[in-house]
């Protein structure tokens, strides 16, 4: 091949989005006005100084009333938390209980703290012991007391369902 004096192209190599800090078996405190709302507990967690969120696997979430009770914990297989406005979001295998024995499963759930309010855009199954709820997407107080969806699922849901 004979030589020229074109320029090859630069070559640039790209490093995979990688992790400021990785934490192992993660407890961290959200407060609410001084009071903990929130207990936040992870496997890993993998933490973006720049994107300002940590990426998790293993994540249970308990929250906790203003008066300091427990209300429901939330447990997935992976989730995220935005530090910036402290919003999280559950995914994969989601179970959200309560120490009254309403249960919550679905694929994503989010968490706004500035509305204190759960939501989820897929699939549900809400069970309690005096109701049950299923549709494609919801909305909640992280008691799980409201319990709405805007898309219902049509049928009965019977009791195998939420067993």
């Amino acid at each position: 091949m004979a030589c020229s004096n074109a320029e090859a192209p630069p070559i640039t190599a790209v490093a995979a989005d990688s992790a400021d800090q990785v934490h192992f078996q993660l407890v961290h405190n959200l407060t609410i006005d001084g009071i903990r709302r929130v207990i936040l507990e992870a496997d890993t967690a993998f933490f973006y100084m720049r994107a300002q969120r940590a990426e998790m696997v293993g994540m249970t979430v308990r929250f906790y009333s203003p008066e300091g009770i427990h209300t429901s914990t939330v447990t997935s297989l992976e989730g995220t938390y935005n530090w910036n406005d402290q919003s999280m979001e559950a995914r994969l295998d989601v179970v959200a209980v309560t120490p009254d024995d309403r249960r919550l499963t679905t694929d994503t759930l989010r968490y706004d703290r500035n509305k204190n309010e759960i939501s989820g855009p897929s699939a549900f199954l809400f069970c309690a012991p005096d109701r049950q709820l299923e549709g494609d997407a919801f909305v909640s107080d992280p008691e799980f007391r409201r319990v709405e969806t805007t898309r219902p699922r049509r049928g009965q849901i019977g009791d195998v369902a939420c067993r």
